[in-house]
């Protein structure tokens, strides 16, 4: 069985672009947010850094983490964290930097800080839990969730409910560049197709046969709202996959997806049964024509996606306080992690909003569309067929279309399949911004849907400027 989709099919994994010099390595992470010409960058280390990683601040709301000057570390207090903004140094155009850039942000996309991934006993718990949960049903198991997420608001990093510590970071250090070079406008690439404000992505992963079987209703449902969707299916999970359901998918214009292989928890408990189960689930990611994946329950080891035959992932939470995997990638973009480009759940899953916090308002949807927007961020969803089959939750689902849709009617908003924004994506990464004469040009393969837009200084701040028929002005909230 060979599933044909027509959304974003032939695109191959590739080595995304990275800058050619090797002397701007440190500029990297700014080079590829913005997509600006490399002379507008140009980052060295102040001096040697510490040995041992820590949190620090830069300015007082932008908590990172990573190794930092010596001399910062020793001059700063015991009580509180270093703040590395009064040890940046200007010096001729260049800017000397107490940290690494690049280190500091992959720590936080790959979560390489403290309180991050499953100790021992949350381990232990993991295995219990699976073993059980047969057995219980799901008042148990959401009862079982809220006692773990306990003290959650106690949790200061990362952010709830969005945490955009990565472009805090980008758009500091850009404006700490223009301020060394003494120059208060620099072109990039806009972030959206056709100068779109932000991205919004709906996303439905499919766990029981009851889920499976509310499939079709789902699809009316997202087709009355004109918003096409993904469909993560479990290719040997507690349901059969039969071809004519995978058709009905992708012949009304929805996008499949494979989640996990049984989702059974298992996935990433060792090397071994990971890579058995891996070359399984490449297997039907080759039948299914299927771009995209999804981990169960958004388990994830980082260092070992590039097993996976996927030209994208889909399993890293933006924050993550009621996950069973703390962490979060503390970013509201896409990023690659090798060829595989991560598009984070930037939002709260469904069955949190509505089981563990017991919430049946969209209020907390509508303040995370906000914060991420405020950015131009990709605002991700997870709603399951499975727990939106009950009035109250559908009802709530169909709040959240109604409010994205008039979102839509009253903004400039891409609202994309995820194989869509992973090509657009991968295309972005591969553009350039040329010089001809007075004036700037984007080069390369999809640049007649790119966006020249400028980074400006406006009252002490950094703001985002697009052409004048776009009719917008957008803040960069930092």
């Amino acid at each position: 069985m060979q599933i044909q989709s027509g959304h974003g099919s032939g695109v191959h994994l590739q080595n995304h672009s990275t800058p050619v010099d090797d002397q701007v390595v440190l500029n990297r992470p700014i080079w590829d947010r913005f997509r600006c010409p490399a002379e507008f960058l140009d980052f060295r280390l102040a001096g040697e850094l510490n040995a041992a990683p820590s949190f620090f601040h830069l300015g007082p709301d932008t908590k990172c983490y990573g190794r930092f000057l010596q001399s910062m570390h020793s001059a700063r207090s015991n009580s509180s964290l270093a703040d590395a903004t009064s040890w940046i140094r200007y010096d001729d155009g260049r800017l000397g930097l107490p940290f690494d850039p690049s280190e500091i942000i992959d720590n936080l996309r790959l979560e390489r800080y403290p309180g991050c991934g499953l100790g021992k006993r949350e381990q232990a718990l993991k295995s219990a839990y699976y073993h059980l949960r047969p057995l219980t049903n799901r008042w148990l198991r959401s009862h079982v969730q809220r006692i773990r997420a306990v003290g959650w608001q106690k949790r200061s990093f990362p952010q709830w409910p969005v945490d955009t510590t990565v472009e805090n970071v980008g758009d500091s250090l850009l404006s700490h560049s223009m301020r060394a070079r003494d120059i208060d406008r620099v072109p990039f690439i806009w972030f959206w197709p056709r100068g779109a404000r932000g991205c919004v992505s709906m996303t439905h992963d499919v766990e029981t046969a009851s889920g499976r079987d509310f499939t079709g209703h789902l699809l009316d449902i997202d087709d009355s709202f004109q918003i096409k969707s993904s469909f993560h299916v479990v290719p040997e999970g507690p349901y059969a996959v039969r071809e004519e359901y995978l058709r009905q998918i992708v012949d009304r214009g929805f996008e499949l997806c494979v989640q996990d292989l049984n989702h059974d928890g298992r996935l990433y408990e060792d090397r071994n049964t990971f890579l058995s189960r891996a070359a399984r689930i490449n297997r039907y990611a080759r039948e299914y024509n299927a771009q995209g994946f999804r981990s169960g329950v958004l388990y994830r080891r980082h260092e070992w996606l590039s097993d996976l035959e996927f030209s994208f992932d889909m399993s890293v939470p933006n924050v993550a306080p009621f996950d069973p995997q703390r962490g979060g990638c503390c970013t509201v973009f896409p990023y690659f992690i090798g060829n595989v480009l991560e598009l984070p759940l930037t939002t709260i899953q469904d069955y949190s909003l509505f089981h563990v916090l017991r919430e049946s308002s969209i209020d907390l949807w509508r303040l995370q569309i906000e914060i991420i927007l405020a950015k131009s961020g990709i605002a991700t969803f997870l709603v399951h067929p499975d727990y939106i089959i009950e009035a109250e939750a559908q009802a709530a689902y169909r709040q959240l279309l109604t409010l994205l849709a008039d979102l839509r009617e009253r903004e400039n908003i891409w609202f994309a399949l995820p194989g869509e924004i992973n090509a657009w994506w991968r295309e972005r990464d591969a553009m350039s911004i040329v010089k001809e004469g007075r004036k700037w040009r984007i080069t390369g393969k999809g640049a007649e849907r790119a966006v020249l837009a400028f980074a400006t200084h406006v009252d002490g701040r950094l703001k985002y400027e697009l052409p004048a028929d776009e009719q917008r002005r957008v803040p960069a909230a930092h």
